[in-house]
Formats: structure tokens, sequence, C-alpha cells
């Protein structure tokens, strides 16, 4: 069989997904990079997103469980998709249609969440898959997923690190928040792993201090009732509001004075990327990815993993410092732009595809 020069095959990616998160958004930019190129395999998403692939121009289709997946990737197996999964579920049906078939398989490692037993068992599961020959080539977000899966056993040769991107975008208008206030914000699923919890262990005592310091956290989960109770018991409500998930994140970013990333574990943060191509300064914790997209004190603010006091010196630091907030901004356009820029990330990821291909026909 000749080997290609170019990538004939379409890319089919994988994805169990409840919602459009961090590693959806990656994935629609990347699909629309390459228009025509990528297909998308949902396992039981909602129609909502479903229907914002689609009037993408993604082309994708939803099964309901493993068994309809299966059946529709057995289906195709003689057009010889490339595969690319994308998370648990995504590789756990990438695998089995991989051992079946002997289709070529990339695994794209967005972070761990090993916030319960059963996220725990994923994840050990997830490394065992990757060590199998079944998959090819595994590509991280960032170095500390590499460096987890090296640890576990995953040859070094299998692995590398693509960084997450944006496409070209002009920054929203800002907008300037009332009578004063400054405005700090939350991004991301009301749940353990993002740490809104330890968000409202920063905010809370600085609004207290502070009466024109406000706050707003967008997101929806399983957390959202206990923390309205906190900002009830503390009697803020009206300074920290949750208004849900929010589909137009730059013209909420536009309305904020500052980012505050208070996770527990990341991979690399797509609001991180959004929120330095909006001019918005960050404050984080140095956890997963975000140390390789952040320098301490040049693009923005870190604090050691949940030294929760940090953070909020940190946080207070921007608020009494706006030319230091100004220089922090503009570094992390600069360098949004120089590491995380989607059109030069697509070419690498191009390469990928093609190394697959031609280790496919060997």
């Amino acid at each position: 069989m000749n080997s290609p020069t170019h990538l004939s095959q379409p890319v089919l990616h994988l994805l169990g997904s409840g919602g459009f998160y961090g590693a959806e958004r990656m994935l629609l930019d990347h699909c629309q990079s390459a228009p025509g190129r990528h297909q998308v395999l949902f396992l039981g998403a909602p129609h909502a997103l479903l229907a914002r692939f689609r009037s993408a121009g993604v082309a994708c289709v939803n099964c309901p469980g493993l068994g309809a997946a299966l059946a529709y990737l057995g289906a195709r197996r003689r057009q010889r998709p490339l595969l690319n999964s994308h998370n648990f579920r995504g590789l756990a049906l990438a695998w089995l249609a991989g051992l079946l078939w002997r289709l070529p398989l990339i695994s794209t490692q967005h972070g761990f969440t090993p916030s319960s037993r059963k996220q725990r068992l994923y994840g050990w599961l997830t490394v065992q898959m990757c060590r199998s020959a079944v998959v090819d080539q595994v590509v991280c977000v960032a170095r500390s997923i590499a460096e987890q899966l090296r640890t576990g056993g995953v040859a070094p040769n299998k692995l590398q690190v693509i960084a997450n991107g944006l496409p070209d975008s002009a920054p929203a208008p800002q907008v300037s928040t009332p009578n004063g206030q400054w405005l700090a914000g939350y991004v991301g699923r009301l749940s353990q792993e993002k740490g809104p919890d330890l968000f409202l262990d920063c905010l809370i005592p600085l609004c207290q201090r502070y009466p024109q310091l406000h706050a707003v956290m967008l997101g929806d989960g399983p957390q959202r009732a206990a923390l309205q109770a906190r900002i009830d018991a503390a009697g803020l409500a009206t300074r920290i509001r949750l208004p849900g998930f929010q589909d137009d994140m730059p013209a909420w970013l536009a309305q904020l004075d500052a980012l505050v990333i208070s996770s527990r574990t990341e991979g690399t943060p797509m609001v991180l990327l959004e929120a330095m191509q909006q001019h918005l300064p960050v404050v984080a914790f140095a956890v997963g990815g975000i140390p390789d997209v952040i320098e301490h004190r040049h693009s923005g603010l870190l604090a050691a993993p949940l030294a929760v006091g940090e953070l909020a010196e940190h946080l207070q630091t921007l608020f009494a410092d706006p030319a230091l907030a100004r220089q922090l901004a503009q570094a992390a356009y600069a360098r949004q732009r120089q590491h995380h820029h989607l059109p030069t990330l697509a070419q690498r990821w191009e390469r990928v595809y093609l190394d697959a291909a031609l280790e496919a026909c060997r």
C-alpha cells in the first residue's frame, strides 16, 4: 500500500458529553479549523450540544449507547476513519473499535478529575488503554497530563503535548461596571474539581472588607444550592451572583475586572485562554496546565494549589493596582497570540493525523 503524503480519510472524533464545556469548546474550534475534515460521534449528547456543532457546520451523529455506537463504527470500518477520542467514554468506545477493526486511534487527554472512586477508576483504565498497542498516539493538552501518563507507564514515544488554542477573534468592547464597582468572575461547572467553594472562601472575606468589590459565578452544577446558601448566610446575595450557565462568554468576560480560576485540577482551561484574548487579568491556582500558560507576575498572578489566602492576596493586588492589572492583561494577550493561537496549533495536529495515517499503512 502506498504511503499517503496528505490525509485522505475523515477524522472521526468520539466523545461522551453532557454539555458544552471546555473539551467541547476545544473540539468545536478544532473542527472548524479544517472545514469538512472532521466529524463527531457523540454518545448521548443533549440536543442543544448537537445543534451548536451542526450550526457551526460540523457533521455529527448522536448514538444513545455503546451498542449503537459500535454498530455505527462497524458500518463505517471499510472507510478506515482515523479515530480521535476525547474523555473516558470516548476512549472506551474508540478502544473497542480499534481492537475489533484495527482502526488508527489517537487519544486526546484533556485532564483527570480524581474526585471520586469512580473517577479514579476511570483514570486508571484510561492509563491502561493508552498503554496498549490499540492506541497509536496520545496527545495531551498540558505537560502535567503527559507526565501523569508517563508515570503510569505510557511509552514516551506515544506521548506529545499540544496545548489548547483559540481562533482569531477581536476583543469584545469593555463594559464599565456601575458606581465604581469592581467585578471578579468565576467561570466553570459548579462542581468539586473546579473549586467554586474555594472561590467563595476567597471572595466572601474580600467582599465583606471592600464594599465596591462584587463577584459573579457563571456556570451550573451540583454545588449550586450549597454555594447560594453560603452567599445568603454571608449577607452577600446582591454582591455575589449566580446567574447560571451562559452562552455569550465574550460579553460576560467584557464585564469583568479579573477572572479567578480556583480549580483543584485542570488541563488547559479554555476560559483562561479566552480571558487572555479579551485582555482580562487572571489570578489562579498553579494547577494542571495553568503554569504552562501563565507566567507569574508577567502574564498573570499564580497562587500555590489550594492556597486560598494567597489567591485572595493576588486578587486584592489587582483590585488595588489598576496599572499592574493592565500590564498583566497586555502581556497575557501577547502570550496567547504567540503560544495558543489555533491556526498555528492546527498545523501540529495535521502532522499528528498524517503520522497516524502513515503508520496505519505499514
